[in-house]
């Protein structure tokens, strides 16, 4: 469990699993911004009960305001090599946009990551349009890369990504600058 001020970062729970599930595929919370594929209640059961949604390649969090509450998930998986992770997130209620949540849990994420991991390089991507996210990767540290043109198909359209990394030594650096 990782702790912070506004919310906690957790593995998801079995008395859980219902109201999570019934979070992640509610389609209306998708937004502009995601898929709207989703993997049924009975694989999404299976799945939690053979690894709990932790595996090698990845694993998630639920995040949970200070009453407890599930709103919304962040994950960090494998990505092109072995060295990088890329870290996901989503809120399921819009109307918390804006007050923190998302950007203390990637925060807490990005800690657990380097402190417990060797992990040189973590990945963000997110829409170029998608104010939001990007606010979060800049407010953690990531640095903007690049755009990956027309990289995702969501809501019948092909989408451009854009790509934003924070290096082990970058990290480093902002905790040393902080605790000063």
């Amino acid at each position: 469990m990782l702790k912070g001020s506004l919310c906690t970062v957790r593995h998801l729970l079995t008395t859980d699993l219902n109201t999570f599930i019934a979070l992640v595929n509610d389609l209306p919370s998708r937004g502009d911004y995601f898929s709207t594929h989703f993997k049924s209640p009975e694989t999404m059961r299976k799945e939690f009960m053979q690894n709990n949604f932790v595996t090698e390649d990845s694993e998630l969090f639920v995040i949970e305001d200070a009453l407890h509450h599930i709103i919304g998930v962040i994950t960090h998986f494998k990505s092109r090599t072995p060295t990088t992770r890329e870290i996901g997130y989503r809120l399921f209620d819009t109307k918390l946009s804006g007050r923190g949540y998302v950007t203390e849990a990637c925060q807490l994420l990005v800690d657990y990551l380097f402190n417990v991991y060797q992990y040189q390089r973590l990945e963000l991507l997110s829409a170029p349009e998608n104010v939001a996210s990007v606010r979060v990767a800049q407010k953690c540290g990531f640095q903007p890369e690049g755009t990956l043109r027309n990289a995702f198909f969501i809501n019948g359209r092909y989408q451009d990504v854009m790509v934003f990394s924070l290096l082990r030594p970058e990290w480093e650096a902002r905790r040393l600058s902080i605790s000063v």
